[in-house]
């Protein structure tokens, strides 16, 4: 069975998602980082007077990062984990890596973040760099980048999700 990413974290801007991550990876908590935790630590970053001008009306400014985050925060619960919100992407390098195991014409099946480390493990790396695709010195920041996806998302996750399309 293959898990899906929550869709709503391709609607959050990338200076949230980015936040959101930080806060993640940073926390020290035993219990999974929510919503409003972010806010908090947001609003503690924020010198008073910052935090009063947020209040105010934006003339001609777009959303701001705390504006998003009330947003979330009012349709998706205090509760909501912060995770669910970040939107990860691959590098530029593993997302490449991943186009080579979609687009395997012997696939079955969508390729999923262990399909990918089997791949990888198995001489697509060096079958990339053969091709001029990758540089000869990325494999090891490959192998340690899907490691982290797979530990944090679970091997079972469409890899798909994970490409970066620019």
């Amino acid at each position: 069975m293959i898990d899906n990413l929550i869709d709503v974290a391709d609607s959050v801007s990338p200076q949230l998602s980015a936040l959101i991550e930080r806060c993640v990876n940073d926390s020290v908590a035993e219990q999974p980082i929510t919503l409003v935790q972010v806010r908090t630590f947001m609003t503690d970053l924020l010198p008073d007077s910052f935090n009063e001008a947020e209040r105010m009306h934006h003339f001609g400014v777009g959303e701001s990062i705390l504006d998003e985050l009330d947003g979330l925060i009012k349709e998706y619960g205090e509760d909501a984990l912060a995770v669910d919100f970040s939107n990860i992407t691959a590098s530029e390098a593993l997302s490449q890596v991943i186009e080579a195991v979609v687009n395997d014409d012997n696939r079955e099946n969508p390729p999923t973040l262990a399909d990918v480390r089997k791949n990888m493990n198995t001489g697509l790396l060096s079958r990339l760099v053969g091709d001029g695709v990758l540089e000869d010195d990325e494999d090891d920041s490959l192998v340690a980048e899907i490691e982290s996806l797979i530990t944090r998302y679970g091997a079972n996750v469409r890899a798909e999700e994970f490409m970066r399309h620019e």
